[in-house]
């Protein structure tokens, strides 16, 4: 840092303005070169263990998106309404199971 001190009273309205602007984006430059150092030593750390920096921040703890699984059964008074069997059952299977039908009866 400079020996001289700012007498900031002995500055104007636009000079302070300016300063305060100038001060600001010191701020933003130092933060964002201290972000980039630390991102490649974490970067440098991680290839040193065998990883890359994504494999070690992959939040999703192993678990796999499972496929599309084609329908298994289908409302006949409306064949856009399909089913594939796993979840909760849909509210027309409900409907028809409640009234005496049997899963089978809407086998695709």
């Amino acid at each position: 840092m400079k020996d001289s001190k700012l007498d900031l009273e002995k500055l104007s309205l636009k000079e302070l303005k300016d300063l305060q602007e100038q001060v600001a984006v010191a701020i933003f430059d130092f933060e964002k070169r201290k972000k980039s150092e630390a991102l490649a030593e974490l970067k440098a750390l991680a290839q040193s263990k065998g990883f890359s920096l994504d494999e070690l921040l992959d939040d999703t703890k192993g678990k796999k998106k499972r496929a599309p699984v084609a329908p298994k059964y289908a409302d006949p008074s409306n064949p856009a309404n399909t089913w594939s069997g796993r979840g909760r059952k849909p509210k027309w299977m409900v409907e028809a199971i409640a009234s005496g039908r049997s899963p089978e009866d809407f086998a695709i």
